[in-house]
């Protein structure tokens, strides 16, 4: 069952069209990754799917209905999730606060307590890390807690925007390590990602976008074996 479709996704900029015609979908229970060069325009369409930009053009469905004028809060009660780019947490709130404020939706105070500890078991450091402010967490540490606090609002599809960006070596393996275990208990994925090597090993299939076109898409071992991919993202 597809579960996002987009189809002729544009954004513009005043006379710059940042993403001319994007066209690509997502099934139940699949993780599929965008990948392109800094400024193909990977966030811009992402944002646009998200609803934190307006698109000039297209349309984008989820779940068989027509979500493209809804605006993010009314997309996040119908279970779509974005981790952005830069992590965005309340520097202010503690770890706990922040991961609370993923499920402002929710009602279920057992079932709010189960994925705090579920989040905790995912990501031991938060645990001990729980009355901390988010701002003084170290990169690693916020893109731990800006996932968890996704995962928080139980969502159907979560969206990640380059969860990789700025982190160490060891951050980016255990988020990445995460991705896949999260993945592999049925959640339905949309990765943007600078790094082509660990989006395509992360995913079931890929998109590449140059110059705010798709220009080439396929599964991602295909895309990992791709010369093309390789010489241009890949550094082989």
């Amino acid at each position: 069952m597809s579960l996002l479709q987009v189809q002729g996704l544009a954004v513009h900029y005043g006379g710059i069209r940042a993403v001319k015609g994007v066209d690509l979908e997502v099934q139940e229970g699949e993780v599929v990754c965008l990948i392109g060069a800094t400024g193909a325009g990977k966030t811009t369409t992402h944002k646009a799917r998200a609803g934190l930009i307006p698109a000039a053009a297209g349309s984008v469905r989820y779940a068989g209905a027509e979500i493209t004028g809804l605006p993010v809060h009314r997309r996040a009660r119908l279970g779509i999730a974005m981790v952005p780019e830069g992590r965005g947490v309340f520097p202010r709130l503690t770890v706990a606060e922040n991961l609370r404020m993923g499920a402002y939706s929710r009602t279920d105070r057992a079932g709010i307590a189960e994925d705090l500890d579920r989040v905790y078991e995912l990501f031991p450091r938060l645990e001990e890390r729980r009355t901390q402010s988010g701002g003084t967490l170290s990169g690693g540490e916020q893109q731990m807690l800006s996932l968890g606090r996704a995962l928080m609002s139980r969502p159907r599809l979560l969206l990640l925007d380059e969860p990789s960006m700025g982190l160490a070596p060891l951050a980016v393996q255990k988020i990445f390590e995460t991705i896949r275990l999260i993945a592999d208990q049925g959640m339905t994925l949309l990765l943007v990602e600078q790094n082509a090597r660990l989006a395509l090993e992360a995913s079931h299939r890929g998109y590449v976008l140059e110059g705010g076109q798709i220009v080439h898409q396929d599964e991602s071992p295909s895309l990992l074996a791709s010369p093309r991919v390789r010489a241009a993202y890949l550094g082989a």
